[in-house]
């Protein structure tokens, strides 16, 4: 029995901090023998690993037996689901090739099990690509951890056009159409690796984000109040194609600390308020300048998540909307920093940020 084994290391930034190094792994392989009973393992010595090298190895391993002509590996092609896990500022996401269908591979059910971060792959979320949808060049499709299906998201999509530029070779600075449930996206891939994204205008109009909250500007919610585990907070709405509620702080206490919030807490009676009928993504914001923000998002579907991108722009927006900042912001996300322009003359949001690699993989449905 001839066993081979591969472990792919994507590329890792040598300049990040309380990386250990050198790497090392060690590995213990079992011989099986046709009775199934298991024989002496057969350790492997640890092997130094530098970051930016791909290591392979190879082993041939000899049965006590003559093994089952059935292999424990033997399924069929159309069992298996071929993946790439990407993330944007640890928002994780499993990046699955649908160029040649317009249905997802799997089902949202299927995407809940290999979003679990203990018994499946662990994920934010299962995005397909797929192939275009009125003259885009390609269509962009998710269920979230809980299965429910977003019409867009930012970090996601970020991820998606490094994806794009995976399987289709491409290098360089490149730029392709979108269709997302959010309508038309625009991503750049620029020169340093980045996703640079036009993602449209933002929608402010309270029936349409949506909301029930009384608009009180041009039928918009700035500022508006409404009640929450108690307190009365005050809230800002905006759609980038998703809803979000956006709050600064409480009526009492108009500047909110971020980090001595009790996310889980508090996310949930947000999300699933009465005054969002279809859900709401909830940001909390701290204002360290004019042009630089803090933020802890909780996310409608996925809850408390490291980053979001709709999120960081719809923070500008309301940041913008309630005189706190510049149309030009650096967005600080517990997995990272993100650049939001909210450009006047076309009402646009652009947004940049990283999108990287984490491993390839395939699993058996």
């Amino acid at each position: 029995m001839a066993i081979a084994a591969a472990i792919t290391l994507p590329h890792t930034d040598v300049n990040r901090r309380n990386s250990p190094s050198p790497y090392s792994a060690s590995f213990d392989i079992f011989r099986i023998s046709s009775s199934s009973s298991f024989q002496q393992p057969i350790s492997l010595k640890p092997i130094a690993i530098k970051p930016d090298f791909r290591v392979f190895s190879t082993m041939t391993i000899h049965p006590t037996e003559k093994s089952s002509q059935t292999s424990l590996l033997n399924h069929k092609e159309g069992q298996i689901l071929h993946f790439v896990k990407y993330h944007g500022l640890g928002n994780d996401f499993i990046l699955v090739d649908n160029r040649d269908s317009t249905e997802p591979k799997i089902s949202p059910e299927q995407a809940v099990k290999l979003c679990d971060r203990n018994f499946g792959i662990g994920g934010d979320g299962v995005i397909f690509a797929m192939p275009g949808t009125n003259g885009t060049d390609y269509t962009m499709r998710i269920f979230n951890s809980d299965g429910s299906e977003p019409e867009m998201c930012g970090n996601g999509v970020r991820c998606f056009a490094r994806y794009i530029a995976e399987l289709e070779n491409l290098s360089g600075k490149q730029s392709f159409t979108v269709h997302t449930g959010a309508g038309l996206i625009v991503p750049e891939i620029q020169e340093d690796g980045k996703v640079k994204v036009d993602m449209g205008e933002p929608i402010l109009n309270a029936l349409d984000v949506p909301t029930k909250i009384t608009p009180n500007k041009n039928e918009s919610v700035v500022k508006a109040k409404v009640g929450v585990d108690g307190l009365i907070w005050n809230v800002t709405c905006v759609s980038m194609g998703n809803p979000h509620c956006i709050t600064f702080g409480t009526e009492s206490s108009e500047d909110l600390v971020v980090d001595e919030l009790n996310l889980s807490e508090i996310g949930p009676k947000f999300e699933y308020h009465t005054m969002f009928p279809a859900r709401t993504n909830t940001e909390f914001v701290q204002v360290l300048s004019p042009s630089h923000l803090k933020m802890r998002v909780w996310e409608r579907g996925a809850g408390a998540t490291l980053a979001c991108g709709t999120g960081a722009c719809a923070v500008v927006v309301a940041a913008v909307l309630e005189g706190r900042a510049e149309r030009s912001c650096r967005v600080e996300l517990p997995g990272g920093p993100l650049d939001i322009e909210w450009r006047e003359e076309d009402n646009h949001i652009y947004m940049t940020g990283p999108a990287q690699v984490v491993f390839y993989g395939s699993v058996p449905l």
